[in-house]
């Protein structure tokens, strides 16, 4: 998947205007279209491009996709994470947890939360298997061993680890390097936030081996108070290659320490005049003086070992074996003030007379996990027929536990005691086969059959010390199809119909025992239009649910959302994506976003009663989303580009509460990339500057939402009473960087 542009970057029109006589079919990414040449049947894919099959689509195929490549990622890649270099996709919402977009991040696709994004990486699941999360910040600097990445919208195509059910994220790693080189990238901005990376390649050894790597080390205050993150990784990889032969032996791992900003702010008064406050840690002193906890942070690591195996037979057969261990351990810290003794397990402690039932005390919750993947497929193809088919085991073994490591009364409590434990063993197996079959030169068919089996167990007591036990075992079958037809060489159509079946996840059994699996049928009909200087796509969707898992606008105590069965529900949309070349210096890149996201009806308890609430909006589904680039290319190696982001106002409930309505906003930021080629020991010398929100917007990005019993003073009644937070973005900052190519 090579790609030449994005919304952050600038379009090569020099490459597209030596490319102009072939046959190309366009795509869009980050609401530009990126150019992908259709396979020649005759022509030989890498084995690198092979590693990805199984979970890719091609640029023709009849599902909504988006592609970013090597090039594009790079030209805004100065220390924020994957999601938020992902902002100008189609359909795509980001956040910040600090405000900057370094430490943890979010991503909703269609309004669609991140527990329902696939992702994988080399085809291997990256989704935590308990939760369905996919944490970025683990991973941080990953974009810099990215060698490309495809977004696809709506169910997809089939993939490896727990299904897709609003979209699916493909990573690729880096390719192998025929030419020797190295690199030293630097950057720097607001927040005292720096990036540091270098990276290198043997190139190949003797025409098979090459030696690959990167060291990375990120550092940020955060826009939020005390927000900062310390973040290390680095990712090695050696590989070995024939003309019909890749084996790759890639290893990566991630180093955080955050501190925690998952708190948000409900003061409204905060967001208003002081809105970089964070809650966290925060606890008084004994002469009531509001102090703050050192280490209250999140500490956590995670090691990948990956091995693939990609065999060529001939020009028809090849085959990909993959096996995968991750390793992940850690914990966050916090202090807690006034914490009753029973809750921990702990005996009241009594001095003298007095009998002391609360103490103050610091704990840390852990979770250690192993993860275990095995993946193989076999591609069939020729010049009409392409069928890939094949299957995967994952085995994931999660230890979830808590430790009071310090207390004001110690009670009765050891340093290496539990104050709760529990187990989670989760098996995965999932077998495919999907096809192309190519009737004619304007029309061809595409059929996706998928059986996945999913067993889970719980076993233990959760975190408030109630017993936690889960058995369940779930067959899911996830037919798809789709039909693509070319008018002629500037116009096709393509019409997709998906079913998906996803199990609830770890929080969901923890918040509802009788939680049910969620459902989707997923309709797309998209047009495709090509030619020279105009370019555009359309798409229409509808996403029919049946117990679609929704959030329902509150986070538990670790930050994470919480979830519930809506019963049924509909999301249906419009994307147009275009690009417009404007003489040979200026191209205008619009994306639009047009949605109706509706449970059909909503019931809730209210002062002790049900309310039927009837049809409302799903939580954090704005009902637009749209982006833009505005780019400036005066010479070839200099480039300006103008983003631009609006996303409308949404819910943050499923009843339309005002108090969880989370404003529009719209966001304007300035890219600028100068590359200076050399001839002597460097190659180049890239420049690079990122000025984010331009503006000095204030706005918040998402938020949390929660109602609770509240007793009058002076009447014995109860009433339902709201509350709100939100996650504040960062005004205006900025981060500058340069490159050294060897």
């Amino acid at each position: 998947m090579k790609f030449l542009f994005n919304n952050a970057s600038v379009f090569r029109w020099q490459n597209l205007q030596k490319a102009a006589l072939l046959p190309v079919i366009l795509t869009t990414s980050m609401g530009v279209f990126a150019q992908e040449k259709p396979k020649d049947s005759t022509k030989l894919e890498t084995l690198d491009e092979v590693l990805v099959r199984s979970v890719r689509v091609k640029a023709d195929s009849p599902i909504t996709h988006s592609n970013l490549s090597k090039e594009d990622i790079q030209e805004r890649n100065l220390g924020q994470d994957i999601p938020i270099l992902l902002n100008f996709l189609p359909s795509v919402v980001t956040t910040s947890d600090a405000g900057a977009g370094v430490g943890y991040t979010g991503i909703r696709v269609r309004g669609i939360n991140a527990q329902s994004t696939n992702v994988t990486i080399n085809g291997i699941p990256y989704n935590d298997a308990e939760s369905l999360g996919t944490f970025w910040v683990n991973l941080n600097d990953f974009a810099s061993s990215v060698e490309s990445l495809q977004l696809q919208r709506g169910v997809g195509t089939s993939t490896n680890g727990s299904g897709a059910f609003g979209a699916s994220v493909n990573v690729q790693t880096d390719a192998v390097s025929n030419e020797a080189y190295g690199e030293f990238a630097n950057s720097f901005g607001s927040f005292n936030t720096r990036k540091h990376t270098l990276k290198f390649s043997t190139g190949l050894l003797n025409d098979h081996i090459e030696f690959a790597g990167r060291l990375s080390n990120i550092k940020s205050d955060g826009y939020i108070d005390r927000a900062t993150s310390n973040l290390k990784s680095y990712f090695l990889q050696g590989s070995y290659k024939t003309a019909n032969t890749l084996i790759k032996a890639i290893t990566f791992s991630g180093k955080e320490i955050t501190y925690q900003s998952w708190n948000g702010l409900e003061d409204l008064d905060k967001l208003e005049n002081d809105r970089t406050y964070n809650t966290a840690g925060e606890y008084t002193d004994e002469n009531g003086n509001i102090q703050f906890y050192k280490n209250e942070v999140d500490d956590y690591q995670q090691d990948h070992y990956q091995m693939h195996w990609n065999q060529r037979f001939d020009n028809n057969w090849s085959t990909n074996m993959a096996l995968n261990y991750t390793a992940g351990r850690g914990y966050f810290e916090q202090y807690k003030e006034d914490a009753a003794f029973v809750d921990y397990g702990l005996n009241d402690v009594t001095i003298g007379t007095e009998t002391i039932e609360e103490t103050d005390l610091v704990r840390r919750r852990w979770l250690d996990n192993d993860f275990y993947v095995v993946n193989a497929n076999a591609n069939y193809k020729n010049n009409t027929l392409d069928v890939l088919f094949g299957g995967s085991y994952s085995y994931y073994d999660g230890d979830h536990f808590g430790e009071v490591i310090w207390a004001q009364f110690a009670s009765n409590s050891m340093n290496t005691d539990r104050y709760y434990d529990s187990k989670g063993l989760k098996k995965d197996i999932n077998f495919f086969g999907k096809g192309t079959f190519k009737l004619n030169d304007n029309m061809s068919l595409f059929a996706d059959l998928q059986l996945r089996l999913v067993d889970y167990t719980i076993d233990g007591i959760n975190s408030d010390r109630i017993p936690f036990d889960v058995d369940e075992k779930y067959s899911f079958f996830n037919p798809k199809a789709g039909i693509n037809y070319k008018f002629n060489t500037i116009n096709s159509l393509y019409f997709s119909y998906a079913r998906a079946n996803r199990e609830p996840n770890r929080d969901d059994f923890e918040n509802n025992a009788d939680v049910k699996p969620e459902q989707l049928n997923d309709f797309e009909l998209g047009w495709r239009h090509d030619t020279k200087n105009f370019r555009i796509t359309t798409n229409v969707y509808y996403m029919l649910y049946n117990e679609q898992l929704v959030l329902t606008g509150n986070i538990d105590q670790s930050g994470n959302p919480v979830r519930t069965n809506s019963g049924d529900s509909y999301r249906l949309g419009l994307e147009v994506e275009a690009a417009v070349q404007i003489g040979e210096k200026w191209r205008l890149q619009p994306s639009l976003t047009w949605s109706s996201n509706k449970n059909k009806e909503t019931i809730m308890e209210v002062d002790g009663s049900l309310v039927n609430f009837g049809q409302t909006s799903i939580s954090f589904s704005p009902e637009w989303i749209a982006s833009n680039a505005l780019t400036f290319q005066p010479i070839n190696n200099l480039q300006l580009t103008l983003l631009s982001k609006f996303v409308g106002e949404q819910f943050m409930s499923n009843t339309e509460a005002a108090a969880s309505k989370l404003d529009s906003y719209f966001i304007n930021d300035l890219s600028i990339n100068y590359e200076i080629k050399t001839k002597r020991f460097l190659k180049s010398i890239l420049f690079s500057g990122l000025f984010n929100n331009i503006l000095n917007v204030k706005y918040a990005s998402n938020g949390f939402y929660y109602t609770y019993d509240d007793t009058w003073s002076n009447a014995p009644q109860v009433t339902t009473m709201d509350g709100a937070g939100f996650y504040p973005q960062a005004t205006s900052n900025f981060l500058l960087g340069m490159t050294l190519k060897f």
